[in-house]
């Protein structure tokens, strides 16, 4: 019950922050609150997931591309994820989460997004997503950037990006 109250507050402060461009950082603040926390009385492994959403939400609301996409009948879907926490975040505690696109390949869009506080990285993740059709199938990596205009010079994938990719994949099974 907690994030419909987190994400209904985001949803209607968003609509007051400045546009972006899809290619820039956007930068969502939030507070630890009691719903957060571990029996350990440190933010939850899986809230930061669940605000790393808001995170993307923030850059595609504020870029305008959420109404491209849903105007096209896709949707984005995260289909892997890696996180390191460095210090942990505690009740009350203001952060700030960046989120950005750091590149894509054929086949996957990556974000990186890091929480800080005061400058200081608490945790970073990468997402690997992609868009899928309402109607079913998978949105080609060409016909997003279409979607998207053209990608700023010098966005790369980083290699060690790329080979996080590759491992994932190749370790990839069901139980």
């Amino acid at each position: 019950m907690n994030m419909f109250f987190r994400l209904a507050l985001f949803m209607l402060r968003v609509r007051f922050k400045s546009r972006l461009s899809i290619w820039d950082t956007s930068h969502a603040s939030f507070r630890v609150n009691l719903a957060d926390l571990d029996v350990q009385r440190h933010m939850n492994n899986g809230r930061y997931l669940s605000l790393m959403d808001l995170g993307r939400m923030d850059l595609l609301l504020r870029s305008g591309f959420w109404k491209r996409v849903t105007e096209q009948g896709w949707y984005p879907v995260v289909a892997g994820q890696t996180i390191t926490y460095r210090r942990s975040l505690t009740l009350g505690q203001k952060f700030d989460l960046a989120s950005r696109v750091i590149g894509h390949d054929e086949r996957w869009i990556y974000m990186e997004q890091i929480f800080r506080v005061d400058g200081t990285v608490y945790a970073d993740a990468i997402v690997r997503a992609r868009f899928l059709r309402t109607e079913g199938g998978s949105v080609d990596i060409d016909d997003v950037l279409a979607l998207t205009g053209p990608a700023p010079e010098g966005l790369e994938l980083p290699a060690w990006v790329a080979d996080w990719n590759r491992e994932a994949s190749a370790h990839s099974r069901a139980l």
